[in-house]
């Protein structure tokens, strides 16, 4: 199973999201910092779930973080974030 696809997968376990996208962009910092030509080091994730409401950005991120904190302790450099509650649409 890819890094996105394992990922994905504890994104939905932990949020259920509404709606939820999750681009590999590594191909777009080849020569940067943190990108070793292998791949799936780079991501963007656009969510909407219902366990965003009532929180603000960082408190929305932190969620995230903690979530993917494996990931984000190894294979995966960079992660961007657009975090959603149902009401913010």
């Amino acid at each position: 199973m890819s890094v996105k696809e394992l990922m994905e997968k504890k994104l939905q376990s932990a949020f259920t999201p509404l709606e939820m996208q999750l681009e590999d962009q590594s191909d777009r910092h080849i020569g940067h910092a943190g990108h070793d030509g292998k791949g799936e080091s780079h991501f963007h994730l656009t969510m909407v779930a219902d366990s965003f409401a009532d929180k603000n950005r960082v408190e929305r991120q932190r969620m995230v973080y903690q979530v993917l904190d494996e990931f984000l302790q190894g294979r995966v450099h960079a992660l961007s974030l657009t975090l959603k509650a149902p009401s913010d649409i």
